[in-house]
């Protein structure tokens, strides 16, 4: 007992000892791997619009020096140093602004030159929430990384109870069947599996289009015609572009042009995995009150 009683001690001041191990950070990526930095990161390089949202919500936002294009929110975001765009960096621009945590996107950003950066020695944390739980994991686990842990567990944590209480407001809300339109040219969709496909059946939406295979399929008018949504919501290119629903009001046979359900969300607020995901789960959840409010 003795013997591992002083072990324990020399252990410990060792730790003391030793500032380099004793601020030692590690945390696991979305590919199984383990980043494990000597220091938290004080240069954070976000390469896709979501992981720039993500390093502000796990308090890190003063230490990203690097973002990629569409990266406008928080708006602090838009006055640092842009890299080029989530499917191709500049890397010479990107090793010039010294990062020592890279935030990547698994299936966004270009595998070379991540694999390139990694060669290199700059760690690279790999990201890909496809859950809202993932969302407040890959919060918590930035904030690890960055030294930010009090900020980011706790925001991590008020997002995981804000879907929590929306997941009782409508839990037991009837059904309607939803077509959500993620792009226009060409026409696509998501299934069931998708992080937006959480977001349909939390609300009591019934995805029409849930049980395909792939992730994002494509689809064409003809099957959302046969689909027949009772209510379809859109995005668009920007925050208020709302013509990708005028296509949809040339086809009156569908449910949800009969009776106006044609609803049109902020892509921000859905198609990126932040916290602000919350903001547009309400707001999805909302529109398909209306739509149950208008049954005849």
């Amino acid at each position: 007992m003795g013997k591992l009683k002083g072990v324990s001690i020399l252990l410990g001041w060792m730790l003391l000892a030793s500032p380099a191990l004793a601020s030692y950070v590690c945390a696991t990526d979305d590919l199984g791997e383990e980043i494990c930095l000597e220091h938290p990161a004080k240069r954070i390089a976000a390469l896709s619009p979501g992981a720039t949202e993500l390093a502000w919500a796990a308090g890190a936002g003063d230490q990203v020096v690097a973002v990629v294009a569409y990266s406008d929110y928080p708006p602090a975001a838009r006055e640092v140093a842009s890299v080029g765009s989530h499917t191709r960096m500049d890397m010479e621009r990107l090793l010039e602004l010294q990062p020592d945590l890279v935030i990547g996107w698994v299936t966004g950003n270009p595998t070379e030159q991540l694999v390139t950066l990694k060669d290199m020695g700059v760690p690279v944390f790999s990201i890909e929430p496809r859950s809202f739980e993932a969302v407040s994991n890959t919060i918590e686990r930035i904030s690890i990384l960055a030294g930010t842990d009090a900020k980011g567990f706790a925001e991590a944590e008020r997002f995981r109870q804000g879907i929590a209480d929306l997941q009782g407001a409508y839990a037991k809300a009837d059904p309607v069947p939803v077509f959500y339109q993620v792009w226009d040219e060409p026409l696509m969709t998501v299934n069931s599996q998708h992080l937006i496909g959480e977001m349909i059946e939390l609300c009591g939406g019934d995805n029409v289009f849930g049980q395909l295979d792939r992730l994002v399929p494509r689809i064409s008018a003809e099957a959302v015609i046969a689909a027949n949504p009772e209510a379809i919501l859109a995005g668009g290119m920007g925050e208020e572009n709302r013509h990708w629903l005028t296509r949809w009001q040339a086809f009156p046979s569908i449910t949800a042009t009969e009776r106006n359900n044609l609803f049109f969300i902020p892509p921000s607020l859905v198609q990126r995995p932040t916290p602000r995901m919350l903001e547009g789960t309400q707001l999805f959840c909302e529109k398909l009150e209306v739509a149950r409010g208008r049954r005849p």
